[in-house]
């Protein structure tokens, strides 16, 4: 559980009160909003310009992971990414914490739309008990680096049985300036329809909620699910830097 895991840890010092997350003004009707729509929401400014690069520092502190992933050895792109070890470092730590409450209430609005029996506590450690009781064990929270000529393939962040529906990726890297290209995609494949693309702009400190897997869409004859696959286009020049805020661990 998160909050069995704050206890101090090397790198988490460099990340200042500054750092905290800002989460008061999100607009979170206008988020589900958009979820609902298009399957993915925009949150403005979760981070400050220096946390994202407080968060980007910690790049090359391989003692903060548990492991490392070089995506071109498994075909999953290119760049790499590496999945923080707990203790999670304290923004990422409080994202996790702060955020599942209200996504929680739309994840199970939407498995109630789509016929799933399924339902998540209010309270992110009471999910994360749940994970860790089925053998779920390792934190599934990342931090990913793109250098030029970088992308990610369509995927899905599936871990274990217990996946929760909704998950955030935070860009801490301003576009334009630190790199070009690299835009987070989104597709939707709707039964007997070409797949959908989706473009999603963020600046730095942006974060965007979208759908792990499936989301419910309403149609003519009753709501239906949609699979949900996301990604990231080449980058032409720089470094982008992003944290992956995954709700459920892994196996």
């Amino acid at each position: 559980m998160d909050g069995m895991h704050m206890r101090p840890s090397p790198g988490t010092a460099q990340i200042s009160a500054s750092h905290h997350p800002n989460l008061d003004g999100i607009d979170w009707h206008a988020a589900e909003d958009a979820l609902n729509d298009v399957g993915s929401a925009v949150l403005p400014g979760v981070l400050t310009h220096e946390a994202c690069d407080g968060l980007a520092a910690l790049y090359p502190q391989e003692r903060l992971y548990r492991s490392r992933v070089v995506m071109e050895r498994h075909g999953f792109g290119r760049g790499e990414y590496q999945y923080f070890a707990y203790p999670l470092p304290a923004p990422i730590a409080q994202l996790r914490t702060a955020l599942y409450p209200p996504l929680a209430s739309i994840a199970n609005r939407w498995n109630q739309a789509m016929d799933i029996d399924v339902r998540y506590p209010p309270e992110h450690a009471d999910f994360l008990r749940r994970c860790h009781q089925a053998g779920q064990l390792r934190p599934t929270p990342l931090i990913l680096q793109y250098g030029p000529g970088d992308y990610n393939c369509l995927h899905q962040d599936l871990y274990g049985e217990h996946v929760f529906p909704l998950q955030v990726a935070i860009l801490l890297s301003e576009p334009g300036v630190d790199f070009t290209g690299g835009e987070f995609v989104m597709t939707e494949q709707r039964p007997r329809m070409q797949s959908r693309p989706e473009v999603v702009p963020l600046r730095k400190g942006d974060a965007v909620v979208f759908a792990v897997h499936h989301r419910p869409v309403r149609g003519t004859r009753g709501t239906y699910r949609v699979n949900m696959r996301h990604g990231v286009s080449r980058l032409r020049s720089g470094r982008r830097h992003t944290v992956g805020i995954i709700f459920h661990d892994a196996l």
